[in-house]
């Protein structure tokens, strides 16, 4: 995967006549784990839908730049055939539709550019998605099951690090990704994300729960209150929320 940046240029978002995003900026890089925390209501998934062209966040100014292009007003489609990958809070459940099915519509839908695969039958893919699940610990009946029907928090989740795994895309933006989930359910998560990285996909986990980092080690911690960027740093930033929580002096 080559290099890539995802940069937020001082963005200020409004919904329901509100700004809930004001003058945002951050940035990410291929194979950075970054993480967004703060206090719930701060403003992370306003944030989030933003980014990923929710039509409910309108940008009243600001830019979102993918390797220097202005993807501001793209529809939400080609955000997602561009490279980028969003993992909800809550996750839609569809009767009759398999997960493998849905994967494999989804992977050549979006023709990722960089996929290692290519051109594939489904069996192949399914084959590949087997592969994917055995290399995180995550069981292969997962692909057969309806998607998200019946699953608990922790097999959400599982669910979407198989998505994550199964397009490889640039930049992942996870919402809440270690919200209801076990300790198994987390090992597995963490190690689906460690793959990708490793590949040299860019994360922004965002999260108001400070456990995340005995599981990973940050490249950078931007921290989220009334709206707005309040601080952003490392192991400064990482001591001063596990001493104090989020309502430190900055």
């Amino acid at each position: 995967m080559n290099k890539s940046k995802l940069e937020i240029k001082n963005l200020i978002v409004e919904t329901d006549g509100k700004i809930v995003v004001d003058d945002v900026s951050l940035s990410l890089e291929s194979g950075q784990v970054n993480i967004m925390m703060g206090q719930n209501g701060s403003g992370k998934t306003s944030l989030v839908n933003a980014i990923f062209g929710h039509p409910k966040y309108k940008i009243k100014s600001g830019k979102i730049l993918l390797d220097g292009k202005d993807i501001t007003e793209l529809a939400v489609d080609e955000r997602a055939r561009l490279g980028l990958f969003l993992s909800m809070q809550n996750l839609p459940e569809i009767e009759g539709l398999r997960l493998v099915n849905f994967l494999y519509t989804a992977y050549k839908k979006l023709g990722l550019p960089e996929s290692e695969l290519g051109e594939v039958s489904v069996l192949d893919f399914y084959k590949y998605l087997e592969a994917k699940a055995d290399s995180v610990g995550i069981s292969k009946d997962f692909l057969k099951r309806e998607l998200n029907v019946g699953f608990s928090g922790g097999e959400k989740k599982q669910s979407e690090i198989l998505q994550l795994l199964a397009v490889s895309p640039k930049f992942a933006i996870l919402d809440e990704i270690d919200s209801g989930v076990d300790v198994d359910a987390m090992n597995k998560v963490f190690a689906g994300i460690k793959q990708l990285q490793e590949k040299g996909t860019g994360f922004l986990l965002v999260t108001h729960n400070t456990d995340i980092l005995n599981k990973i080690s940050p490249n950078k911690v931007y921290v989220m209150d009334r709206a707005g960027i309040v601080d952003c740093g490392k192991e400064d930033v990482i001591n001063k929320i596990r001493e104090k929580g989020f309502n430190y002096e900055n």
